[in-house]
C-alpha cells in the first residue's frame, strides 16, 4: 500500500468515526485509496418508498458518500459544491448497492468525479457527477 492509499484510509475511517448517516444506512468500506473509493450497502425495508421501490434519496445518499470518501482522500477538508444524479434502475429491497466514486479532473481547488452505483448484478442503478472544493484545512 502506498503512502498515499495509507493516508486515504486513516481520512476516511475518521471521517466514518462520525459519519452517523453512513453508519445507518449500513456502508461497508470496500476500497479506499488517494481520489478514490468503492462502498456498499444493503437495501432496507425502511429505505424503500411508496412505491416499494429504493428512495431516491438513499441511493443519493450512498453516492454521496462515496464521493465525500474519495473527495477527501488526500487529507484535505473538501466539500461538494455542485452534484447531479440520475436513476436508470429502481433499487429493490434486499439489493445490494455499490458505489465507485473515481476522479475524472482535478485543479488546485476544485475535483470532479463520477460515481456510479451498480447492483449485485451489475445494473446500473444511478449516476452520480460532483464537484468538490477543496480548502486549506487538514482533516488529519
Amino acid at each position: 500500500m502506498t503512502t498515499q492509499d495509507q493516508l486515504a484510509k486513516k481520512a476516511v475511517d475518521k471521517m466514518m468515526e462520525l459519519d452517523y448517516f453512513s453508519q445507518w444506512m449500513g456502508v461497508e468500506v470496500i476500497e479506499i485509496k488517494q481520489y478514490y473509493s468503492k462502498i456498499k450497502m444493503q437495501l432496507r425495508h425502511e429505505m424503500m418508498n411508496g412505491f416499494g421501490i429504493a428512495h431516491g434519496g438513499v441511493t443519493f445518499a450512498l453516492a454521496d458518500s462515496a464521493f465525500a470518501f474519495a473527495c477527501n482522500s488526500d487529507g484535505k477538508i473538501t466539500v461538494a459544491l455542485d452534484v447531479s444524479i440520475s436513476f436508470p434502475k429502481a433499487g429493490k429491497e434486499g439489493d445490494v448497492l455499490t458505489a465507485e466514486a473515481k476522479q475524472i479532473s482535478k485543479t488546485n481547488k476544485t475535483g470532479l468525479y463520477l460515481i456510479e452505483v451498480k447492483n449485485q448484478n451489475d445494473e446500473l442503478v444511478a449516476l452520480f457527477k460532483g464537484t468538490c472544493y477543496r480548502t486549506e484545512k487538514n482533516l488529519l
